[in-house]
């Protein structure tokens, strides 16, 4: 009422300025739902990001685990490669092996 009496003009009835009171308060309420929404859509949209960066960090903790295992692999069958040729030598100075 404030605002619509603040901007009333000269000649203009009682109801005419309710009528614009109203209409103001209208447009605040459609404005602060508005304002409603936009805060939930970005909370949504915050929440899929930092879910989805939750499950990244997980994917990101699985392959570091499988980098890992597949890096031991190699060194693996090389020690074992080794052994064996190291075995094999042994045994042709000792004569077991023609």
């Amino acid at each position: 009422m404030k605002v619509a009496r603040a901007t009333q003009k000269a000649g203009q009835t009682k109801e005419q300025t309710r009528l614009i009171a109203q209409g103001i308060q209208k447009g605040i309420d459609h404005y602060k739902k508005q304002q409603k929404s936009k805060a939930r859509e970005l909370d949504k949209k915050l929440k899929n990001i930092a879910s989805n960066a939750g499950d990244s960090a997980t994917l990101q903790e699985g392959a570091t685990d499988t980098v890992y295992k597949s890096c031991r692999l190699p060194w693996f069958l090389l020690l074992l490669s080794w052994a064996g040729f190291v075995s094999y030598l042994i045994l042709v100075e000792q004569g077991l092996w023609s």
